[in-house]
């Protein structure tokens, strides 16, 4: 057995194992992006390095043998900088979004291309799941959201974008799910304002199990919602469904109810154990802004988590500030009641960060038909019935169809995006000219082979020969040029006739991936 330490951990292994296997089996995690079990090693990707700290040498730990006396460190600060260099270079060479710039529009962040593709196959009650992560509010938004979602959307730039907001209404409408919550919580949590952040809090917290009361000046829930919007722009009886929905969750509501200073001290602070504040005017009316610390625009809050100054007390809305987009109110009552939630379990409040994202920007006019492949040519389509009445079946399906499948069908399972979040990449530090032109291969039945993705590590290329496939894959071209590709001239398809699943399990990036993703 070779003896030798890493991190200080003194390691026992059997000659011919890795630096980084030996490293594994005592639970010290090295990246690695081009290493599987059982198969050649390729340190193409650069991403194990670690340091011999007898020789100073930083190397790759998947192809480094341990020996007696070895010394090795995985955390020095040089070794985590040059994963850092190897992850920009990676990056410098990647042509692809993680998130489709649909849903980094959004400022609810909501999965709109999976929405599309379930409204496409017909599964709106799944669809309706996916909304409704984010989205608290969709039939309501879908008549008045602004859609920021679309003037993203990369179709602009073959003809119209996706109706995404009328998608979204449809599909708010033709499915009836929504799930009735059990109350397991004895806490409750108070929410002052029923305007479209404070139905967006009680959603989020009922699904939690807390039980809600909202108190709300007027005589019906919706706020400005109710208010201030025209029936021709807003029929009210939509805000009514999606009241009912929330009522029907087990919300209490609690209607002609002006919150004064002294109301809110007795009857509010002492008898809710957490309280979201989610409306605007009423505050300043009552002077109960002197309870908290505030801005010129409304009350201060610990950015990311809504808290307030005062322990238990959240705000959202335009409370904060006057809000134009009732979606990005909607978006506040749902981060007010994570944190509430937090809160309530006596855990640390979590400000939330956007995870690393590749993109590049624009279409180059040729890369258009390859995003087609993914969709149909149509027109974007009007509802025949008129905007008011919204889309048939038929028309969202026509239309979802049209959605180009923009975002990575491995954006949660793609190790260059987790590493690249990990190690704070900049994924501009190493871009010169021109980018690849983007392409996508369908001529297989079960993936999707891109590429502009493909690091070149090679693990299909030794699958496709392990388990023995007649054609297989290989590297074809040289220097930057090369890449990943049937062998002898043959399509995917007789290439991965029996090891495509295993292929696309084994890809570290999206470069190969299921169709149905």
């Amino acid at each position: 057995m070779v003896q030798l330490t890493i991190d200080n951990i003194h390691i026992q292994a059997e000659e011919g194992t890795t630096v980084m296997e030996a490293a594994r089996s005592v639970g010290i995690e090295i990246p690695s992006m081009c290493y599987l079990k059982g198969h050649g090693n390729h340190p193409s990707c650069m991403v194990c390095l670690v340091k011999n700290m007898k020789s100073g040498q930083i190397t790759t730990s998947c192809a480094l043998p341990v020996a007696d006396g070895m010394e090795v460190s995985t955390t020095e600060q040089e070794v985590l900088e040059a994963r850092k260099d190897a992850l920009e270079l990676l990056m410098s060479d990647h042509v692809g979004d993680c998130e489709a710039p649909c849903s980094i529009g959004c400022p609810a962040n909501m999965n709109i291309p999976l929405m599309n593709r379930l409204i496409a196959a017909k599964k709106f009650d799944e669809s309706l799941k996916v909304v409704k992560e984010t989205i608290a509010l969709p039939h309501i938004l879908g008549y008045i959201c602004p859609a920021p979602c679309e003037k993203a959307c990369r179709r602009t730039q073959v003809d119209q974008a996706v109706s995404i907001c009328l998608l979204k209404r449809f599909v708010a409408v033709e499915s009836n799910w929504f799930a009735i919550p059990t109350i397991k919580n004895s806490k409750k949590v108070a929410i002052i304002g029923s305007g479209p952040s404070g139905l967006a809090a009680a959603y989020y917290l009922l699904k939690y199990g807390y039980p809600c009361v909202l108190f709300d000046k007027n005589e019906k829930a919706g706020g400005t919602l109710r208010y201030s919007i025209p029936d021709e722009e807003l029929p009210k009886e939509v805000i009514d469904s999606e009241v009912e929905i929330i009522r029907q969750m087990g919300a209490e509501f609690r209607f002609n109810v002006t919150i004064t200073k002294e109301a809110f001290e007795s009857d509010i602070r002492n008898r809710f154990d957490a309280i979201i504040i989610a409306t605007g005017d009423v505050m300043l009316e009552n002077q109960l802004m002197d309870l908290f610390k505030t801005t010129k625009t409304g009350i201060e809050i610990e950015d990311g988590t809504m808290a307030t100054s005062e322990p238990g007390i959240f705000a959202c809305g335009s409370v904060l500030r006057t809000q134009k987009m009732a979606v990005r109110a909607v978006a506040q009552g749902k981060a007010a009641a994570e944190s509430a939630h937090l809160f309530l379990q006596n855990k640390p409040l979590i400000k939330p960060s956007r995870k690393f994202n590749s993109r590049f920007d624009k279409l180059l006019r040729d890369e258009f038909p390859e995003y087609l492949k993914e969709s149909v040519l149509n027109s974007r389509f009007t509802p025949n019935d008129g905007y008011l009445a919204g889309f048939s079946t038929d028309e969202a399906v026509k239309e979802a169809m049209r959605c180009m499948h923009c975002d990575c069908r491995k954006i949660d399972n793609c190790k260059l995006r987790q590493y690249s979040d990990q190690y704070k990449v900049d994924r501009k530090k190493y871009l010169i000219g021109e980018r690849k032109f983007m392409t996508k291969h369908f001529n297989h039945e079960m993936l999707v082979y891109e590429p502009e993705k493909c690091i070149k590590c090679g693990l299909c290329i030794d699958i496709t020969l392990l388990e023995k496939e007649l054609v297989g894959l290989t590297f074809v071209g040289r220097g930057f040029d090369v890449r990943m590709d049937a062998s002898l001239g043959a399509t995917l398809f007789e290439a991965l006739s029996h090891t495509a699943k295993k292929c696309v399990e084994a890809c570290p990036t999206g470069a190969l991936a299921m169709k149905g993703a």
